[in-house]
């Protein structure tokens, strides 16, 4: 039988109590025990982006994170970024903008768009892409998606 540990995660602005295994990441408590699956798990080593989520605002890899150390951490994943009913402006822009394809990387775009934003509400066209240059997309040229997080720049994210 393995061994679990309690954990108070605070997610998408809600506390969540959880027993979980004290090597187990963060991608897979959001995926496995609460079923928000917008974090892909995808290479599984902190390389691609898809599993990116927001950690007191920052993007982090989920996949590389483990849950035990989110504990006092405000975790913010794509489900919960719509409010309302009313997607965030940056997730309306990259629909608006056509900038998705199959979708597998897009919710990692997202936060990573959204945190710089955030931090700063005017990016340059360097600057997204900076900001993007580690969430991987096996679909585009990223030309969308880089003009829909700067047509949204100014708007809030």
């Amino acid at each position: 039988m393995s061994r679990s540990i309690a954990v108070d995660l605070h997610v998408n602005g809600r506390l969540r109590e959880l027993r979980v295994a004290p090597h187990a990441t963060l991608l897979s408590v959001l995926r496995d025990q609460l079923s928000l699956c917008g974090a892909k798990r995808g290479c599984n080593q902190g390389v691609c982006g898809a599993c990116t989520v927001l950690l007191d605002g920052d993007p982090v890899r989920a996949c590389l994170s483990l849950a035990a150390n989110c504990e006092q951490s405000e975790i913010t994943t794509v489900e919960g970024l719509a409010h309302d009913g009313t997607l965030a402006p940056v997730q309306q822009a990259l629909i608006a903008a056509n900038a998705v394809q199959c979708g597998f990387c897009t919710s990692g775009v997202v936060l990573s768009a959204h945190a710089l934003l955030a931090r700063n509400p005017t990016p340059t066209v360097a600057e997204v892409r900076e900001a993007l240059s580690g969430n991987l997309c096996r679909c585009s040229g990223y030309r969308k998606i880089v003009d829909a997080v700067v047509g949204v720049a100014g708007r809030g994210s």
